[in-house]
């Protein structure tokens, strides 16, 4: 359903009187929702659904793209101007389309180059709640952090709990060193500009969720948030669809990473050149990629400067990128590989990392960010190297490529890791928790 389509409800004391014990009823807010692209969507669609199954009301509140959500969740779309929109991102609307001052807001800050829609979702979010008040136990923000939820339960109708993924000062820095030239450097500023209003809030807030024990410190680190205020509770994978699948036929040298975008963080420009390494001496190597691919940028240089865009005999190319697959199709893609690999600079938690080894699939990843937290020792449940060193990428990537008794020793021990510790189930447990002592401190202040 539509904001809009939300009458006008009795209002009640923040919390009501359920929230110490028994189901809660939870709005989780998100600016952002695609499942397809991206850790957010998939954090805000699985988790929803594990809480839905705990016997929790959940009502997912979010913006273009707007979310998926499974059977006993409901969805609320906020809608935005959608400004980034293919096939026409950067879009100036209509005259029409503006309904109000933060319509106008959100296309001032494009237009000065900036990121507008942490703030205005967060502004309408405001609106929306206050005109509820009495809906929800407990209002979950995934990463907005925008001016418009600070208050506490008397401006938002329930007290508040944000999980934070990693501090976005992170890509900030990342894409501010891989910057070439002022111009190119000025811009980055602009558009992460939204970035000191999310420190702003985040320090304001009493208690911050986060997926890792690196996020954590860097939460602390970057955001100035008190190490006590910062809890972690670990997400994970989907392990009924992810899972070994012996009628999945193993497709010889296939190499399987996800890349959301042509970022630096996301390393995948190191992986192309490793892959151009392997190829050298296993020329049935390729790499499939889950995501959209750049039309220009590093990631579409190095793939020509390798020659990684020549088909073969067969009609495939040596890379290969693939979106907008389902579910299914995307847990036999990674089954189907004989190596996933995760080549990021930085991670604040790798859902890819979890999904791979839940297959059974082994993996090769990188040391950065939480990653080691995810994917576990070096030998023993992954092949770890360094962020940033394609030498050790393409190394470890054709040892496993070559060696099929390490690959199966690999792929077991990640699945069993995952059972034991990263599983959505766990996550909204700990999830849970948080919510009902949120709920505790707001009723002792009332």
């Amino acid at each position: 359903m539509t904001a809009e389509a939300v009458g006008d409800t009795v209002s009640g004391p923040p919390g009501g009187a359920r929230g110490a014990e028994g189901p809660l009823r939870i709005a989780l807010l998100t600016y952002k929702g695609n499942p397809f692209c991206g850790g957010q969507g998939v954090y805000v669609r699985h988790l929803s659904r594990e809480l839905a199954r705990l016997g929790h009301t959940v009502e997912v509140i979010g913006a273009q793209p707007y979310p998926v959500v499974d059977e006993g969740v409901t969805l609320t779309e906020l809608p935005s101007l959608d400004l980034y929109r293919q096939p026409d991102p950067f879009r100036t609307p209509g005259r029409g389309e503006y309904r109000d001052w933060v319509d106008a807001l959100e296309v001032a800050t494009m237009w000065t180059g900036g990121f507008p829609e942490p703030l205005t979702f967060s502004l309408r979010a405001r609106r929306h709640l206050a005109a509820r008040r009495g809906d929800f136990d407990v209002v979950h923000d995934n990463q907005t952090l925008g001016y418009g939820l600070l208050g506490g339960p008397g401006a938002l109708g329930a007290p508040l709990v944000t999980t934070i993924h990693h501090p976005i000062t992170v890509d900030r820095q990342l894409d501010l060193e891989a910057a070439a030239g002022w111009r190119r450097r000025a811009s980055v500023r602009r558009w992460y500009g939204f970035t000191r209003m999310q420190r702003r809030v985040a320090r304001r807030l009493p208690a911050v969720l986060t997926v890792s024990g690196s996020s954590r410190q860097e939460i602390t680190d970057h955001l100035d948030v008190p190490a006590d205020r910062v809890h972690v509770v670990h997400i994970g994978a989907d392990t009924a669809l992810f899972s070994p699948d012996p009628a999945v036929a193993e497709v010889p040298g296939r190499i399987v990473t996800t890349s959301s975008a042509d970022v630096p963080l996301k390393g995948l420009v190191h992986l192309v050149e490793a892959l151009a390494k392997v190829r050298t001496e296993q020329p049935g190597a390729h790499l499939v990629v889950v995501g959209r691919r750049a039309d220009d940028g590093p990631v579409a240089a190095a793939i020509e400067r390798f020659g990684l865009d020549v088909p073969d005999r067969a009609g495939r190319r040596p890379v290969e990128f693939v979106k907008g697959i389902s579910d299914q199709e995307l847990a036999d893609l990674v089954r189907g590989a004989q190596v996933a690999c995760v080549p990021s600079l930085y991670e604040g938690f790798s859902l890819p990392a979890a999904e791979a080894m839940a297959a059974g699939t082994p993996l090769v990843a990188t040391t950065g960010g939480a990653i080691p937290e995810v994917a576990g020792p070096d030998g023993e449940t992954c092949l770890a190297v360094p962020p940033g060193d394609a030498g050790a990428l393409a190394g470890a990537l054709g040892r496993l490529l070559a060696d099929a008794p390490l690959r199966a020793r690999l792929g077991a021990a990640g699945r069993a890791r995952v059972l034991s510790r990263f599983t959505w189930q766990q996550a909204a447990l700990g999830t849970v928790a948080h919510y009902r002592e949120a709920v505790a401190r707001a009723v002792h202040r009332t």
